[in-house]
């Protein structure tokens, strides 16, 4: 199985959860340095929550089934590096 098919493979599992609020997730790319670059569809790209789908969800599902995937990247998520963004580890 090629690393798109596992990638592929392993959104699969969270989909259902992302389309029952309206969203997806596209695998654009797979770097060369093995870094996965999506891009949030419909309800994901604007949600306020997108940061912590994206880490606690979406990247977890990815670095657990396939542990050759070193990091992933959201290309239209921009505010990644706000100190105050809804990520797991600013709950508290």
């Amino acid at each position: 199985m090629s690393l798109i098919d596992q990638v592929e493979a392993a959104l699969d599992t969270i989909r259902p959860y992302l389309e029952a609020d309206g969203g997806n997730v596209s695998v654009e790319e797979i770097t060369p340095e093995n870094v996965v670059r999506l891009k949030l569809l419909g309800s994901c790209g604007s949600c306020p929550m997108s940061i912590m789908t994206l880490k606690a969800g979406i990247e977890q599902a990815i670095l657990k089934a396939v542990p050759q995937i070193i990091g992933i990247e959201a290309i239209n998520l921009t505010d990644i590096d706000d100190p105050n963004a809804v990520l797991p580890e600013n709950l508290r």
